[in-house]
């Protein structure tokens, strides 16, 4: 069926699917970051090309601009030199910090 068009495929006539995240992409993801109360650890690579968004995430959280490994009351941004986005999916590159995940939980997660 190479090069059917189906009516409620993505790209034709602007149908999309709940499982895409087309719906998403309109979504104001931080609208409502500043409110959340509870500990929130974000691990990011210094070289990660997602980092600007967990920077601006955790800004919208705490009112204050990161500079590197930031924490800010129960909150904390925790960027490991060199790294990117992928070293931290399976650990191929031993990056992972896994005594920061342990403290980090140990002190919030009572």
């Amino acid at each position: 069926m190479s090069g059917t068009k189906y009516s409620r495929s993505i790209g034709s006539n602007g149908g999309w699917i709940a499982q895409t995240g087309t719906s998403l992409q309109n979504t104001r993801l931080l609208a409502f970051a500043d409110e959340i109360r509870c500990a929130v650890l974000m691990i990011h690579g210094e070289k990660a090309h997602s980092r600007y968004f967990a920077e601006m995430a955790f800004e919208k959280m705490t009112g204050k601009k990161p500079n590197g490994s930031t924490t800010v009351g129960n909150k904390e941004i925790y960027i490991i030199p060199g790294a990117v986005h992928c070293d931290l999916y399976d650990d191929r590159a031993g990056v992972i910090p896994y005594e920061k995940i342990v403290t980090f939980f140990n002190e919030y997660l009572k």
